[in-house]
């Protein structure tokens, strides 16, 4: 397949060091919307369809790098996606996991994989493909999705440290998110509150998913620095369903996360709140998949003492 209309020498130019060895060409039509590296850290790749609320992984270690972009185009999710499979097909990578919204598990897949937080990388449960792919200790995965008009797209690379020296892949930093844990008590104290985005529950459930969560560290360290302040924790959920369990459901979320942050970051129960305010105050229109994506969160709200 000729790659020539999907290779644009701006776009190539603001996406320095692009999965490395893995030169993914994007369509021209791509805006590149943020980038989060980790020096050191272990990515949980898809090689499976969703079973019984779980996802089959294959554990790399390195370096891991998440891209995505928006891409304003009527191109569907496969026409986006299939030039970034011949691509990797080319480079050596083989193919583990290669399928659409329906055959991958739908919602219990979308929700039992790694994907930036909205507004970011935005997903209709209905209208996605996942692509994985592994070359020796290197891994790579693709999801598109079609949203609101444009499409989304998302990278998440795995190289071994030895790998991706410095000078190969630049640490560049995300773009200014409010709930990243080194502007998270900033945020609170100019703000008033803080969506912590980088929570993950599990499929189906108001219990938190395992795992150390950046923005759970800072609250705690924030409160522990902080004496004359407390926290409310707040539950919000789209509109799906009655105000009445909705309220419940996100009450039960904000109280997980509560837990959370008292039995593994050692925050004082004391000086945290919870409460479900439903779908009272959106963020984002309902009436669009990822508008009710973005509604449902967990917030910090900064109480006095």
């Amino acid at each position: 397949m000729p790659l020539r209309p999907f290779i644009a020498a701006a776009a190539a130019a603001c996406l320095p060091g692009f999965l490395s060895a893995a030169d993914l060409a994007l369509p021209a039509a791509a805006a590149a919307v943020s980038e989060r590296a980790t020096a050191l850290g272990v990515y949980q790749l898809p090689v499976g369809p969703e079973a019984a609320d779980k996802v089959p992984s294959e554990r790399f270690e390195g370096r891991i790098i998440r891209r995505t972009w928006r891409v304003e185009s009527s191109s569907t999710v496969l026409q986006i996606l299939a030039p970034l499979r011949e691509q990797l097909l080319e480079q050596g990578y083989e193919i583990r996991l290669d399928c659409a919204a329906r055959d991958c598990g739908g919602f219990g897949f979308r929700f039992g994989i790694e994907v930036v937080p909205a507004p970011d990388m935005m997903v209709d449960i209905s209208r996605y493909h996942f692509l994985s792919a592994a070359r020796g200790q290197e891994a790579a995965s693709v999801l598109v999705s079609r949203a609101g008009g444009a499409a989304y797209v998302q990278v998440i690379s795995v190289r071994p440290p030895e790998a991706a020296p410095a000078a190969e892949i630049p640490d560049v930093q995300p773009p200014a998110d409010p709930a990243r844990p080194v502007e998270l008590a900033k945020v609170l104290e100019v703000r008033g509150h803080a969506v912590l985005t980088d929570l993950v529950f599990e499929s189906g459930s108001t219990r938190l998913r395992e795992g150390r969560y950046g923005s759970l560290r800072d609250l705690a360290a924030f409160l522990a620095d902080n004496p004359q302040y407390r926290l409310l924790l707040v539950g919000h959920t789209d509109t799906v369903g009655s105000q009445a369990q909705n309220a419940g459901i996100s009450e039960r979320r904000a109280q997980s996360v509560k837990d959370r942050l008292v039995e593994a970051y050692e925050a004082d129960a004391a000086r945290i709140e919870v409460a479900g305010a439903g779908f009272l105050a959106p963020i984002a229109s309902n009436l669009i998949p990822e508008g009710r994506e973005a509604n449902r969160r967990v917030e910090a709200v900064l109480l006095g003492g």
